[in-house]
């Protein structure tokens, strides 16, 4: 078991800094995402479950659902099982919220059984609210979305409006740094232990281990990169150089930071400098990534949020409305203003892996 002061979780952000205080998820109505799939022919949102017109072709059922309550891999084991299908056989785009209301499309693999999707639907709107169906020719897969739009009221604001309003006019203009939200790391930085303690050997050998297993490995090196990108972002913020460039940036046009791999990293110079130092501080992570083939990535240093707007409900409630892209979260942008206390028990939103 992780003790608190094992890994990192909370990193620091630029001036002025979180200079309020917030309550996070009162209820699953003040945390509202509602995911943009954005693919072609795809429907919006119908008023009754009689109008949904089914069209497209294709082996996959691709369904539209408002859950509360539920997180999403939950819900598609259930569908799998309303469906008569594998767990594998159900796709989605992202991770969303369990205290939550969210929105998002599943997608079941029924081939030849479209004369069933009418009453596999009336089967499933008895669980949840469905929005919306189509048919398509391939299973949906994590990233295919074009991104969540959130609606957060956050409650128990302890803070001067003025300096809030300031502060957050800021982070439309500038936007704030891109950190992987805290659930990625999962309880107390247990996915982060779990990562340390597997044998890196064990990604060699896919074809030899079960899906689930294979899922599992997958979801510890990803929180070990991206806890590794949150130290080195933490170090630019600390150096205020998060939002520009470093001699040896890959991209010419935005400043990113390494998403760790065999071989680290592909930055140069003074920025591979920076980012091997800060990797090196912490050996028994590093160690994670020297038997794997996982190639190096990288990943914005900055988070530019979409359409930020604000409202105040009173004096100590605020609603906050934005859109990020996939693998973007949304506690990124209200933490850097606020420092949170999350009722809902399990900080964050949308990983989008």
């Amino acid at each position: 078991m992780s003790d608190q002061n094992r890994w990192r979780l909370d990193w620091p952000v630029p001036a002025p800094g979180r200079i309020a205080r917030a309550v996070l998820k009162a209820s699953p109505a003040t945390f509202f995402v509602d995911e943009d799939l954005g693919l072609p022919g795809f429907p919006g949102d119908i008023a009754t479950l009689d109008a949904i017109p089914l069209g497209g072709d294709g082996e996959h059922l691709c369904l539209r659902l408002e859950k509360r309550g539920d997180n999403t891999d939950y819900v598609a084991r259930e569908l799998a099982a309303l469906a008569g299908c594998r767990h594998h056989d159900v796709g989605y785009c992202g991770l969303k919220d369990r205290h939550a209301v969210t929105r998002q499309w599943f997608s079941l693999y029924r081939p030849g059984q479209e004369e069933g999707d009418r009453e596999l639907i009336e089967r499933i709107s008895q669980r949840w609210t469905v929005l919306a169906g189509h048919r398509h020719a391939r299973k949906l897969r994590r990233g295919d979305h074009q991104g969540n739009a959130f609606v957060i009221t956050l409650t128990g604001i302890e803070g001067d409006q003025g300096a809030i309003d300031s502060a957050l006019a800021q982070v439309r203009a500038l936007g704030c740094p891109n950190y992987f939200g805290p659930q990625r790391f999962g309880h107390e930085g247990g996915n982060l232990d779990r990562a340390i303690a597997m044998d890196p050997r064990r990604s060699r050998s896919r074809g030899r281990r079960g899906q689930s297993a294979q899922n599992r490995d997958g979801l510890y090196f990803s929180a070990a990169r991206s806890w590794l990108f949150n130290e080195v972002l933490a170090a630019r913020v600390e150096q205020g150089s998060w939002l520009d460039g470093m001699a040896g940036e890959p991209d010419p046009d935005m400043a990113t930071g390494p998403l760790w791999g065999d071989g680290g990293t592909v930055a140069t110079e003074a920025q591979e400098i920076l980012e091997r130092e800060v990797v090196a501080g912490h050996p028994e992570m590093e160690k994670v990534f020297a038997s794997t083939r996982m190639k190096p990535e990288r990943r914005p240093l900055k988070l530019m949020p979409k359409e930020l707007s604000w409202q105040w409900n009173d004096d100590d409630s605020l609603t906050l409305r934005f859109a990020l892209l996939p693998g973007q979260f949304a506690t990124a942008v209200i933490g850097s203003v606020f420092r949170l206390y999350d009722a809902g028990g399990d900080s964050g939103v949308a990983e989008d892996r």
